[in-house]
């Protein structure tokens, strides 16, 4: 019995040893990784900056176009006459002209209307010029209307503010100067937003020259940049822009058609106000988007320009002054008609920036609400310089 117990040990024993003896298989060697070559880096084109002025633009001499209405050239040159003074001492910031360079073209401009007539004169008394392309797109800005009164009254609550005394030009940290404010620490700060003023950041201060009824209305003779408030009694006080906050302009109606709520092509000025009146705080919250503010003062004459001089419907045109030299004319081209001729550059406006860009003047009244409100029209553009200065600015480097 021991005998066999101990031939089954090592029996046993026998077979441990062959299993620990056997060789144990190496797993198999995985595949290397696939060799993936990135892509090579996404370099975005270089956009170069937009020119600066008329003069790095480039400019191109052409001819007069075939036909200039006589109408719209008679009106022009009263608008040039009346602007010839500040041509005459302005500094040009489209480094195009000099002032002693209108000096010629402007004392001739009064006898030759008789000789030649208004026409013949812009003919040939002018280089016509291309700044770039010439690709033009215009606006329209008109005399808007709203309710209003000089003192506050029920239905009169939309504070109308002059310039405040403490809206200054200063050095801000960042070394920039501009509009700005010094707070209670001496520094040059921004000044108030929309927003702030519209929760009372001028409040109590004694700044209102007005009181408005209605704040879209309100809102849209700032962006005019002039207009009417029609009194209790049926008098008009005529306001006009005196300042700017110094705030970025911010275009409502480009975001409410980025925003998909009115179509290319449909965000008019009466398309806007419908929308805005439609969803009243939806609207209050889009004007506060526009930081920009404009403070008033009270015009006892016509509507100015920039210039100083009173503007004319249908002839005074807006620009850029770094590309155009304010006072002189302007020939547009574009696929609106009403916008076609000849135009004076006698004012300026916060979103009219760049070259070939125009905001063109309609007066007061419902046909010019209604061309000025839904102006939008491309084309061509064309500047007049005293004959020979644009060949002097050709051949400066």
């Amino acid at each position: 019995m021991r005998a066999a117990a101990w031939a089954v040990a090592l029996a046993s024993l026998a077979v441990l040893s062959a299993c620990a003896t056997r060789p144990v298989e190496a797993p198999p060697t995985p595949a290397p990784p696939p060799t993936v070559t990135p892509p090579p880096p996404v370099i975005p084109p270089v956009v170069p900056p937009p020119p600066a002025n008329a003069r790095a633009a480039g400019l191109t001499i052409v001819a007069p176009p075939a036909f200039i209405d006589e109408a719209a050239a008679d009106r022009a040159m009263d608008a040039f006459i009346r602007s010839c003074p500040a041509l005459m001492r302005r500094a040009d910031q489209s480094q195009l002209t000099s002032p002693s360079d209108w000096s010629q073209v402007c004392a001739s401009a009064p006898t030759a209307r008789g000789v030649l007539g208004a026409s013949s004169f812009f003919r040939g008394s002018f280089d016509w010029v291309r700044v770039g392309d010439g690709k033009a797109f215009a606006t329209g800005y008109y005399i808007p209307e709203t309710a209003g009164s000089r003192t506050p009254a029920p239905g009169y609550t939309v504070p109308v503010y002059r310039t405040p005394p403490d809206l200054v030009r200063c050095t801000k940290p960042d070394g920039t100067t501009g509009r700005g404010r010094i707070d209670e620490t001496g520094t040059c700060v921004l000044y108030f937003t929309r927003a702030e003023i519209d929760d009372g950041a001028l409040a109590g201060k004694g700044l209102e020259i007005a009181w408005a009824a209605d704040p879209i209305d309100l809102f849209f003779i700032e962006i005019q940049g002039s207009g009417e408030l029609r009194l209790p009694d049926g008098s008009v006080m005529r306001i006009g822009y005196d300042n700017q906050n110094g705030r970025d302009y911010v275009a409502i109606g480009r975001l409410l058609r980025e925003r998909g709520i009115l179509p290319p092509g449909g965000a008019n000025m009466q398309a806007i106000k419908d929308w805005m009146r439609a969803n009243p705080d939806q609207g209050r919250s889009l004007m506060r988007e526009n930081s920009s503010y404009i403070f008033f003062k009270e015009l006892l004459g016509p509507p100015l320009g920039s210039l100083g001089y009173a503007i004319t419907p249908r002839t005074t045109v807006a620009t850029d002054p770094n590309f155009v030299p304010l006072g002189a004319p302007v020939f547009l081209t574009m696929d609106r008609p009403e916008a076609n001729g000849l135009w004076v550059a006698q004012d300026v406006g916060g979103a009219i920036k760049g070259a070939n860009r125009f905001d063109t003047f309609w007066g007061g009244g419902p046909d010019a609400t209604a061309i000025a409100g839904g102006m939008s029209a491309s084309g061509q553009a064309l500047i007049l310089l005293p004959k020979g200065v644009a060949a002097r600015a050709l051949a400066q480097p």
